[in-house]
């Protein structure tokens, strides 16, 4: 059996359906269910078992091997630090890492920055041999932004609508974020064959959609 680790929400949106087009099996009902654990057959390679986990949980069931496989923004990989194979972008979940803020705050030396990325965020203002404190948040970033708890906010920006709706501004575009396919060590060497199956299965479908784009 393979298990996959697949992130609940923008990420499932955007790469199941790439799933299936790469003709690998999937849950038909993901959406409607509230199950967290989903079996079934491969006509290949035996049963896959899905798990649907919390974005940044999925790096870490991957690198204890609970799942062999894990599909994840990039951005959480970063954060998380895990030692895993990063098999393959799947181009899908787009969107970008970006430093944001109220508009006067452009041209002032930041201070302190909230995010759900503190440790990407450490990195990117060392980078700038600025130093900030940073505020860890769990969800709606902005608000910190919006009522002065911090004047920088380190967070994913997809449309730019919510950012546009409370005010703020891109200061710097610092990345570009997709899913990406990760792989356990120890299971990339003990399942090679089944993985690779999935991993081949996937470049060949996003190859077909470059030609045929």
């Amino acid at each position: 059996m393979v298990t996959i680790a697949l992130a609940k929400g923008r990420t499932a949106d955007g790469v199941v359906p790439l799933w299936r087009r790469a003709g690998l099996p999937a849950p038909v009902d993901l959406d409607d269910s509230r199950a967290l654990v989903f079996e079934m057959e491969s006509p290949v390679h035996g049963p896959l078992r899905f798990l649907l986990a919390k974005p940044a949980d999925v790096p870490t069931y991957v690198s204890f091997g609970v799942a062999d496989i894990g599909v994840v923004g990039k951005d959480v990989l970063l954060e998380s630090g895990r030692e895993v194979y990063e098999l393959l972008d799947l181009h899908a979940a787009r969107c970008k890492l970006c430093v944001a803020g109220r508009p006067e705050e452009r041209d002032r030396r930041p201070r302190r920055v909230a995010t759900k990325y503190p440790r990407l965020a450490d990195q990117y203002f060392r980078s700038l041999g600025v130093a900030v404190e940073t505020i860890p948040l769990s969800g709606s970033i902005e608000l910190a932004a919006v009522i002065g708890l911090a004047d920088r906010i380190f967070d994913l920006v997809q449309t730019g609508a919510t950012l546009a709706a409370n005010g703020l501004v891109v200061f710097d575009e610092v990345m570009d974020v997709s899913a990406r396919l990760i792989a356990n060590r120890s299971s990339y060497r003990t399942k090679r064959q089944a993985i690779q199956w999935v991993t081949d299965q996937l470049a060949q479908a996003l190859t077909r959609e470059a030609v045929e784009s």
